[in-house]
């Protein structure tokens, strides 16, 4: 399985690659939107999920959203929005959007592995 990671905080990436490393994902990182899409366009293979932050500079997570649901060929890839905005606004907004689930800073391993076995992704259960 693999993952793309996509946040401006490198702490929050290494948290997010650790866990995700411990069940079994293969992940790449990206700083923002935009350098998320250059990483995806380089990519053979669609990532399975994407892991999302909604604050960032150049392009936020919400923006990064439409873009990648606006492009076929990423129609399989998972989304999960990873942020601290909590408001029911941005929590609809993102879904509105194309996300697939939304899981709220600061979480815990086992709130991260319940959105990923909630979005189909077995594995996450399997290596827990």
């Amino acid at each position: 399985m693999n993952a793309i990671v996509i946040d401006d905080s490198s702490a929050m990436r290494m948290i997010l690659r650790r866990t995700l490393g411990g069940l079994g994902f293969q992940v790449l990182e990206a700083v923002n939107g935009r350098d998320a899409l250059d990483k995806l366009d380089a990519l053979d293979d669609v990532p399975d999920v994407a892991l999302v932050d909604w604050n960032m500079p150049v392009m936020d997570g919400l923006t990064f959203v439409r873009e990648l649901r606006g492009r076929r060929e990423y129609d399989s890839v998972q989304v999960l929005m990873v942020t601290t905005e909590s408001d029911a606004h941005h929590v609809t907004s993102a879904l509105e959007a194309g996300a697939n689930e939304y899981v709220m800073k600061p979480f815990d391993r086992s709130a991260l592995v319940s959105k990923l076995e909630a979005v189909g992704l077995p594995s996450a259960a399997a290596a827990g």
